[in-house]
């Protein structure tokens, strides 16, 4: 694998539209870079990137289901917001979810593009070309749906099926959800 980010600093966390590692298929190697987290949205709906990719089936996304457009995404845990507000703060906590209190390494199956448009801020515009990635989504698991309507194709168990969930085409509905504990 080639590795271009160098020997990054932690991360305390990713957000929307910032700079994370990815690792991604470049002919018959690997190769892991930064990319911006968040996809162009399809055209009629607008808005802010998207992040998360679950509608597998719309021609937007179809495009950039082929395995030269696949990736990994590396984390230890993830989080969402509680679907309700806090009594006592009447803000949603934020529930964290990681494979056990150790917080190992898991790979997110997901999609990237080169996007040529700006990113950043309106007074502060990136121009681009811009590495950006989003990731595929799925029914959650028992653990995630109390918490989140969604959960995060990949499959941490076992490193050989998530590098094959990255290679091969992905249709409606497929992908492994996250086997995640809070």
């Amino acid at each position: 694998m080639n590795w271009y980010v160098g020997n990054l600093p932690p991360m305390p966390g990713v957000f929307p539209d910032y700079p994370a590692p990815v690792i991604r298929n470049i002919g018959d190697a690997e190769e892991m870079v930064l990319m911006r987290w968040g996809m162009p949205p399809p055209p009629r709906n607008g808005g802010p990137p998207a992040t998360n990719i679950r509608n597998t089936s719309s021609p937007h996304w179809r495009g950039w289901l082929t395995s030269e457009n696949r990736c990994l995404v590396p984390a230890n845990s993830f989080a969402e917001y509680a679907p309700e507000p806090n009594p006592e703060t009447r803000k949603k906590d934020v529930v964290w979810f990681a494979l056990d209190g150790s917080r190992p390494l898991f790979c997110f199956a997901g999609i990237w593009n080169e996007f040529n448009g700006d990113r950043g801020t309106k007074s502060k515009p990136i121009p681009g070309p811009h590495l950006v990635y989003g990731f595929l989504t799925t029914s959650p698991n028992a653990i995630v749906a109390p918490i989140h309507s969604k959960d995060y194709a990949g499959d941490p168990d076992d490193r050989g099926r998530t590098r094959r969930l990255a290679t091969r085409s992905v249709g409606r509905g497929e992908g492994a959800p996250a086997s995640v504990a809070r």
